[in-house]
């Protein structure tokens, strides 16, 4: 596996058509699969992450090949990305995610249900002052950590809600070119520490990233030593 720093160089900057496609996470998905798409039946094999770096748009990729641009817009930065895990081991960690239950219908069809909506809905339902209703950070916290603590246990790590922080939560609307088809995505910033319990799941973690909509820049987790 591989691990890369991208983002674009000075001259190719400076096209402002370019950045304001950078600034759609659906065309922004589409800049990036240039980088590794080599063939036109190429399954996606990497995940990403998109951040603003002192202004400028950078991105963070984790892939099975190395990135590769023929069309000089890219600056890159790649190295071999084989972490060394062991039990208990501590890092830090970071992680944008699109927190969805799926529930089936009454006619069996699967949706996806965003879990900061579902427990405002439900709450609302549930009736009583608007002023004793919990503050939105405090639904994106709580629903945040129940989505993703069994995930940790599945993956090969723990986490205590106490050292877990989830905020940052967005709706994301995009428009597919060509087809007018919307892409609707809400995503939460995650960043805390965890604890190693399964290093081999934990690393197919690293690699093949959590939850929904990776190709959309979500499920990333990134980790750190502390």
């Amino acid at each position: 596996m591989y691990i890369s720093k991208i983002q674009l160089r000075p001259d190719a900057a400076d096209r402002k058509a370019l950045w304001g496609l950078l600034q759609d996470g659906y065309h922004a998905h589409r800049q990036l699969w240039t980088l590794f798409a080599d063939s036109g039946d190429r399954r996606r094999d990497f995940l990403y992450r998109q951040e603003q770096i002192s202004g400028a748009v950078v991105f963070f990729a984790v892939s099975e090949r190395r990135p590769h641009d023929d069309r000089g817009l890219w600056r890159i930065e790649t190295k071999r990305y084989e972490p060394t895990l062991k039990r208990d081991q501590r890092l830090a960690f970071v992680l944008r995610a699109n927190p969805v239950r799926s529930k089936r219908d009454a006619s069996s069809k699967q949706h996806r249900h965003d879990v900061v909506m579902e427990a405002k809905t439900r709450l609302k339902h549930e009736g009583g002052l608007e002023s004793d209703r919990p503050l939105l950070p405090e639904i994106i916290q709580r629903e945040g950590y129940a989505w993703l603590a069994p995930r940790a246990a599945r993956h090969g790590f723990a986490i205590n809600e106490g050292e877990v922080r989830i905020d940052g939560y967005r709706q994301h609307r995009w428009f597919k070119s060509g087809t007018g088809h919307q892409v609707r995505i809400s995503t939460v910033e995650i960043t805390g520490v965890l604890t190693v319990t399964d290093p081999e799941r934990f690393a197919e973690a690293l690699y093949r990233g959590l939850g929904p909509a990776k190709g959309l820049g979500c499920g990333l987790l990134m980790v750190r030593p502390i």
